[in-house]
Formats: C-alpha cells, structure tokens, sequence
C-alpha cells in the first residue's frame, strides 16, 4: 500500500509517501521560519495563505522524488488536529479534494498521536506499556499506551507550551527565531545553576504542565534589567531558564512513573530536538531501566512521514474517514473529546 501524508498544522508544509507504512519513497518540508522571523512566532493567518500558495508545489516534489503519480497512491491522509484551525483547513480540504477526485480512501489523524508515532518509524520492537511525550512549539502533553493505537492522555499543559515559552523569551531578549535552537546555543556556556526559577505547583495536583509562572519569572529579570541581550550573564541566565522546563518535564514523567509501570519511553516534539533535554531523559530512564526513544532532529519536527506512518495503520485497523471528516482545533478540557473551531461556526454565532 503507497500513503501520501500531507502535514499542515501549524507552519511547516510537509508532504511524504510511504510505502506500507513504513518505507519511506520520499520526504518534503517546507519551513516558514524565515516567513515569520521578523514577527518572533507564528503569525497564524500568514501561515495558513503560504500553505495555500505552496502546497500544490510540495505534492507535486514528493511525487517526484517518489516517482510516482497521484493515481499511484492507494490512501491519502493528513493531519486534521490539533492546530491551527486556517492551516490544518487548507490541508485537509486539500487532501480530501485529491482522494475523491481519484475515488481513493481518505483518512485523518491527531497530531500528537502522529509525532509519537515519528519514534516507531524509526525503531523497531519498541516495547510495551509506553510513556510517551510530546514537547513542541504548541503542546505539552505526555500519554500512556498499554497497546498499539491506544493513546491515553495523562497530562497536558494548562497554559503555555515548553516551546512556546523558548520562543516569547527568545523574542523579548531578541536573540532569534525559533527560540529553542536560539537559546539552546547560548546556554551551552552557561551555568544552568545561577538563576533560580521554581518547578510550578499545579493546584489538585495530577500531571498537567504549566509554564506561563516560569515564562513571568524570566520576564521579571528582564524587565528589571538584570539580564539583557548584551549582558555578560545571558548565558548563564538562558542556561538556568532551559534547565528549569527540563525539570519540570522530568519532575512530571517521574511522577506518572510512581502509577505507570512501562517498559519504553517516546520523547517527540519540535523541541525534542534539544540536546540538553535529550541527554537528561535518557540519563534518568536509564537510571531505572526503562528504554528511551528520541525521533531524529528531522523527525522531531512536523513531517508528513509520522502521518502517512499513523494513518497506515490505522487505516489496516479498520479506520474509517467520511468526506464530512473535520478540523479541530484543541483538546476539550477532559482531554479526551476534540472541539472543532471552524470559521463558519464562529460567524454563525456573531450573527445569530
């Protein structure tokens, strides 16, 4: 079976073809880094027009580098949330108009689901019960997986992002975009111990994240002129700012461990990319005997191949998309239903 997995969620347009799920033919992202930089983030309307401006374009190297054509292509699939509801919209109509203009089956998948599945692409034999983690610019969820397919949400941040939060500090000290690779690079000559910041207490306890308390505690620095861009301590400063998110993202998985008992870790996300955090996740697991899985750099970031990956499988599973299939958005507050934000539910409601 050939799946082509079309990935726009947020700024990358990636577009991949696999075969069976788990060769990959051919691979093709497309960053809006450069786009946005000069914002500091992810400005989502300018996203979600250059996705529509280049995806065509990415489909058609993919299928070249694959040498194949669209009627080569035995299911299409895509990312339908969560997300940036203009950028996964122009995916998913894309995807679905190709798959029924072919009369070809069509599937969405989560997002999230997708990066954890970037780690099994990679590896074989990943043992069961998982602990699994994604960390990027727009989530901070961790998830238990007794099976195959079986994606139970444990925690998510409650606020801000891990990546998110590299990203507003990057921006206010005006040190680059994307903020995480910015500041990981200066933070390598840096003592992690000199600033103190807290790992946040989460009222009723449970494994949720929260890192907007983290994210005011730098601010606070800043805006007392402690540390600027210039300043001699911005090393050190950025070094203790890294490490307090690591913290609090081991602090959590040690707790899920005090109830989970699991044989495998994913760590997955944008910014599973960073070198500091991958070192001390595996360091820790090693500690207790628990195996760690880390995509590749490419692989940490969106990618069409983690989708067409998923959507093989779930497809050989028996799942089912209808050409109603929709965009959402978010989790729902329980974690476990989707909200689905769609313009033409907001404007039915402005005018009702």
């Amino acid at each position: 079976m050939i799946v082509l997995g079309i990935e726009t969620s947020c700024d990358e347009t990636s577009v991949a073809i696999l075969k069976e799920g788990k060769d990959i033919l051919s691979e093709v992202i497309y960053s809006q880094d450069r786009i946005h930089e000069k914002w500091g983030g992810v400005v989502p309307e300018i996203a979600s027009r250059q996705h529509i401006k280049i995806i065509d374009r990415v489909v058609r190297e993919a299928l070249m580098e694959a040498k194949l054509d669209l009627k080569d292509i035995d299911l299409f699939s895509c990312t339908r949330g969560p997300g940036l509801i203009g950028s996964l919209l122009v995916g998913l109509t894309f995807t679905k108009s190709l798959a029924y203009s072919l009369s070809k089956p069509f599937l969405g998948v989560d997002h999230l689901h997708a990066h954890i599945e970037s780690a099994f692409l990679e590896n074989e034999g990943i043992e069961f019960p998982i602990l699994a983690l994604v960390v990027s610019g727009g989530h901070t969820s961790m998830f238990y997986m007794e099976k195959p397919l079986e994606f139970q949400l444990l925690g998510k941040t409650r606020d801000d992002a891990a990546g998110e939060i590299l990203d507003k500090i990057s921006k206010f000290l005006g040190i680059g975009y994307p903020g995480g690779p910015a500041i990981e690079g200066i933070a390598k000559d840096g003592n992690p111990d000199r600033f103190k910041f807290s790992i946040p207490v989460i009222k009723g306890g449970g494994l949720d994240f929260s890192f907007s308390g983290i994210k005011t505690a730098a601010y606070l620095y800043i805006k007392k002129g402690i540390v600027e861009k210039d300043s001699p301590e911005l090393p050190d400063f950025l070094a203790s700012f890294q490490k307090i998110i690591i913290d609090h993202i081991i602090s959590n998985i040690e707790k899920a461990l005090k109830d989970y008992k699991v044989k495998s870790l994913i760590l997955s996300g944008g910014v599973a990319r960073n070198g500091e955090l991958r070192r001390r996740v595996s360091e820790k697991m090693n500690e207790r005997g628990i195996k760690v899985y880390i995509p590749s750099p490419r692989h940490c970031t969106d990618n069409g191949s983690m989708v067409a990956s998923l959507a093989y499988k779930l497809y050989m599973n028996g799942k089912r998309d209808g050409w109603d299939t929709d965009a959402y958005a978010r989790f729902s507050e329980e974690g476990r239903n989707f909200i689905t934000i769609l313009p033409s539910e907001k404007i039915r409601k402005r005018y009702k």
